[in-house]
């Protein structure tokens, strides 16, 4: 089948600061002292302590290169500065590639930004047929698809309203409407999404689905939504600092993405760590090491034992474990049901956790742990908090308990705790 889209070790390099100095007479000052090797002279002075200088590169996009199928939905997921606006920018011809070469198959509907190519000026039915015009539709083409259009952005009212008195939502869905409907064999979608509502979002999510399954048009999404990625691509791309990290299954994406899939190590230490939720000198986790796993992946069960140490004299001190899907939301949560009852400064200690999981469907997640003192009213205050802590991936399927989600989604059981160990002891 050939490729809808192929990129081909694609460069995109920019030029930070000002480029002139605006005046011919300061043009010549920066050329002077750079000739005499002196510190340019109008130079900001936020500049002058080793900020970006003027004319320094920068690659927004580095040797990357993927094709696209007719009928893929593919997402393009990566944190804010890692590429994706620039990629799809080149590949909708907004701007030219420093290096290497970029080639499609069809007409390319995009929608970079809330209404891209949109006039103010003009009313929206103009601003319809004007898009169709730029994407190379005739007039009688723009004409058979107008009603479909109108309709699905529920806008029949303002169509003939100037789009500058839009708001950003109107703006939205006027704009996906068009890049939607009108014939393209590719569509390019830039986080546009999270302007609309709800319900619209579902809408437009359908209509790609459509595009891509039904209708066998190439879909390019990019979003910091996972869950929209997950309902609409069957591919996914990840990027990091302008190059291409990994391709390939939306979930094992997703987890990279969220810092989920690192390489699986037996033991995992976090004494050096600087990390958010340790709270004093108490009680501090040093390090978790897993027992009875193969390669990170489990069935039931979760072993690992904990390695701590007391700053100070502590009592009645529990555990729990909170199972966490890869957006950071909590599943499950399984406190220990057994106290250790004194801890003493200055101890090491450790203990072995088993952590039931029979209702986790497949896929990647990771456990937050926490250690905390419980008084005789009941009252907790947390002692230590790593997250991620372990990571785990379950490959059978499991039937999934809803319950209520004051402990997460589904119910656990206890979290076990056995060999409690005081070295020296």
């Amino acid at each position: 089948m050939e490729n809808a889209i192929k990129v081909e070790h694609v460069s995109k390099e920019y030029r930070l600061g000002a480029i002139g100095g605006g005046t011919l007479k300061g043009d010549l000052q920066s050329w002077w002292a750079k000739v005499r090797h002196r510190e340019d002279p109008n130079l900001r002075i936020d500049q002058a302590a080793g900020a970006h200088r003027k004319n320094e590169r920068f690659l927004a996009l580095n040797d990357v290169s993927f094709s696209a199928k007719p009928g893929e939905a593919i997402g393009i997921i990566g944190h804010n500065g890692a590429g994706k606006s620039t990629l799809l920018k080149l590949i909708s011809r907004v701007t030219a590639p420093s290096a290497g070469t970029i080639s499609y198959n069809g007409r390319i509907a995009s929608m970079l930004e809330v209404g891209t190519g949109f006039h103010p000026e003009m009313t929206g039915r103009e601003n319809i047929y004007m898009n169709g015009a730029i994407l190379g539709m005739t007039k009688a083409e723009i004409s058979r698809k107008f009603d479909e259009i109108v309709e699905f952005a529920e806008m029949r009212q303002f169509i003939d309203t100037p789009v500058k008195r839009y708001s950003s939502g109107m703006y939205v869905k006027l704009a996906f409407a068009v890049a939607a409907h009108l014939d393209s064999e590719i569509m390019i979608m830039d986080e546009v999404l999270a302007v609309g509502d709800a319900k619209f979002q579902q809408k437009c999510l359908g209509k790609m689905g459509d595009a891509a399954n039904s209708q066998g048009r190439t879909v390019l999404y990019v979003s910091h939504n996972m869950s929209t990625i997950r309902e609409l691509c069957s591919r996914c791309i990840v990027l990091s600092h302008g190059q291409k990290v990994f391709d390939g299954g939306v979930e094992d994406a997703i987890a990279i993405y969220l810092g989920l899939a690192e390489q699986f190590k037996p033991v995992r230490q976090f004494d050096s760590q600087k990390r958010k939720g340790y709270f004093g000198d108490y009680l501090r986790i040093d390090e978790v090491e897993f027992l009875d796993t193969q390669d990170g992946k489990i069935l039931n069960e979760l072993a690992f034992r904990v390695k701590f140490h007391c700053g100070k004299d502590v009592e009645n001190v529990c555990a729990r474990a909170e199972i966490m899907a890869p957006e950071n939301y909590t599943i499950g949560t399984a406190p220990s049901g057994v106290l250790i009852e004194h801890l003493k400064a200055g101890g090491q200690y450790s203990c072995v956790l088993r952590l039931q999981v029979p209702d986790l469907m497949p896929g990647k997640f990771n456990v937050t742990l926490l250690f905390y003192s419980e008084n005789e009213f009941k009252n907790t205050t947390t002692l230590d908090r790593v997250e991620n802590a372990v990571i785990f991936e379950v490959s059978e399927a499991k039937i999934v308990r809803w319950v209520t989600r004051d402990r997460g989604y589904i119910k656990l059981p206890d979290l076990e705790i056995s060999d409690f160990r005081k070295d020296g002891v």
